[in-house]
């Protein structure tokens, strides 16, 4: 009983860290209805611009959320600005297209710049002990960062005039332009949110995991089975889709090995969408 009290707190804090990796490509997809591919790139810069400033100058991950959340920002809105903005309103595989092929040109650079050498910081903070459980401490830091930085947006979402218009133009865009809410500038600040959430993703994810290029595309497939099974279009969707994968792969990872846990995260996602296409917790609003 007690190897299962362990796979399930391994599985609640790799949830947390998978709700907060997909957060922001859900909003992107739910409110532009753009499937963005840039995700996982996003991530790994964040973590890349996170372990640099602190294998260079010793600036501790804590400190640089805002900064990588800031440039990430300034990224995705200028991308989404001057870019995609042009096709936004074209079907879905335009839009797809061209952020693959954005994502292509960032990868390529950041293996250019960076190598492909997996990077982490390591803290060293130790572990406690929770009777049978053992808890690094790293990554409860990590997992509670990933939940407040998950219930942050949704503050955002629901008491904030950017985030009821988000939520404006998610529900109805041609109604929220007759209420006077500027539909491009929207679709760029909520591309930007969705850059920003990548990007300090990748800052908790560099404190915990290795990061490379080579997961890229991982990271994007956990967003996608994140987004499918939680339900697109909300936080809570995107909290509950996390916590179900993070604790699907703990178990299939302690019954069939390692290696087939990402292997049961899309035998799930096939699941839900043959049986509930809006996911656990539904489509709807982003709220």
């Amino acid at each position: 009983m007690a190897i299962y009290s362990q796979i399930l707190a391994n599985g609640l804090m790799l949830g947390a860290l998978y709700a907060c990796l997909a957060v922001g490509f859900s909003l992107v997809w739910g409110v532009l209805n753009v499937i963005n591919m840039l995700h996982g790139s996003f991530i790994i810069l964040g973590g890349y611009l996170t372990w640099f400033a602190w294998h260079g100058w010793g600036i501790h991950p804590i400190v640089m959320l805002p900064v990588v959340g800031a440039l990430l920002f300034a990224l995705g809105f200028a991308l989404q600005k001057l870019v995609i903005n042009r096709v936004v309103s074209a079907p879905v595989l335009t839009t797809l297209t061209l952020t693959f092929g954005l994502d292509m040109i960032l990868y390529n650079v950041m293996t250019y710049w960076f190598t492909a050498t997996p990077r982490r910081v390591q803290l060293d903070l130790g572990a406690v002990s929770l009777g049978p459980v053992t808890l690094p401490v790293d990554r409860l830091v990590g997992t509670a960062l990933a939940l407040v930085l998950t219930l942050a947006l949704y503050a955002v979402m629901r008491g904030s005039n950017i985030g009821r218009a988000i939520v404006a133009v998610r529900m109805d865009r041609s109604a929220a332009e007759l209420m006077g809410i500027r539909t491009e500038r929207i679709y760029a600040i909520t591309f930007g949110i969705g850059a920003l959430m990548a990007g300090v993703a990748g800052v908790v994810f560099a404190s915990v995991f290795p990061i490379t290029t080579n997961v890229t595309g991982t990271y994007l497939g956990k967003a996608f089975v994140v987004c499918v099974v939680g339900g697109l279009g909300s936080v809570p969707g995107a909290l509950v889709g996390g916590l179900v994968l993070g604790l699907v792969e703990s178990l299939a990872g302690h019954w069939f090995g390692p290696q087939q846990a990402i292997t049961a995260g899309f035998v799930l996602m096939l699941a839900i969408l043959l049986t509930r296409p809006t996911g656990l917790v539904g489509v709807r609003g982003y709220e």
